[in-house]
């Protein structure tokens, strides 16, 4: 892993086009389960902050270890039978338990990059196994979050992992899908509460896609969190009392809605 070039020479520096952002954007309201739209605004709104943050990461001690160790995350987190073996209100344990709740799978997610891949110059830098890694650790960020895959919660799942990668993508779909959230959420809802401490909560955290998984995943939820430190999301519990008293399911019908 070590002898692929920590950067490729064509790997552009930092794709800006907002235009193609919107048009990606519009096919994610329109269908919110399209998650290859998600990899589409990413693309084409990332900018050299997120290229240098990643190149110093690969870089690290810690970087370093974790590419040589070369572990595929999507398979080790795809096995429920050693994760359901961990103890009860584990990492493993409780992300096998989300996972399977929601029907979800880490290569189900690797397949989703895949369509979109397809589309794109491939790479082979390590800015690419960087990008993965993102990838491969989005639905344990909502876990060590506490946000959940609510229309509300994925926006502050976003706004927080701008804050750790700085990826102008991640800020786009969640301030832009705020905005749609607000429009058809009953009135008072704090939307942009949520989202915006869900930014600060990232800022403050230490980096979820940096850490050693594998080495977290027996541990107890609230010890991990405690380590990373990742705050409360009260401001996202008070959006979902404020839905709870309007009778409004917070996961059925906000972004879908016409």
């Amino acid at each position: 892993m070590t002898d692929i070039p920590l950067l490729h020479p064509n790997r552009p520096a930092g794709a800006i086009r907002p235009l193609k952002a919107l048009r990606h954007f519009r096919k994610l309201i329109a269908d919110k389960e399209d998650t290859e739209q998600v990899f589409h605004i990413t693309y084409n709104l990332r900018g050299k902050r997120f290229l240098r943050e990643a190149i110093a990461f690969l870089q690290s001690e810690q970087g370093l270890m974790l590419r040589r160790r070369g572990e595929n995350l999507p398979d080790l987190l795809d096995d429920h039978a050693a994760l359901w073996a961990m103890p009860a209100g584990s990492l493993g344990r409780t992300y096998a338990e989300f996972m399977e709740a929601e029907g979800l799978t880490a290569n189900g997610l690797v397949e989703e990059s895949k369509k979109f891949a397809r589309n794109i110059p491939d790479f082979d830098d390590q800015i690419k196994w960087f990008n993965n890694r993102l990838r491969d650790t989005h639905d344990m960020n909502h876990i060590l979050t506490g946000y959940g895959r609510d229309p509300l919660g994925e926006q502050c799942v976003l706004a927080f992992s701008y804050s750790q990668n700085h990826s102008l993508g991640f800020y786009f779909i969640a301030y832009a899908g705020g905005l749609e959230l607000k429009r058809r959420a009953p009135a008072g809802t704090p939307i942009f509460k949520a989202i915006r401490q869900a930014q600060r909560n990232g800022r403050k955290a230490q980096v979820i896609g940096f850490q050693d998984i594998v080495a977290l995943l027996p541990l107890p939820l609230d010890e991990v969190r405690k380590q990373l430190n990742i705050a409360v999301p009260t401001a996202y519990q008070e959006a979902h009392a404020h839905f709870e008293r309007a009778g409004v399911n917070p996961h059925d019908g906000l972004l879908a809605a016409a």
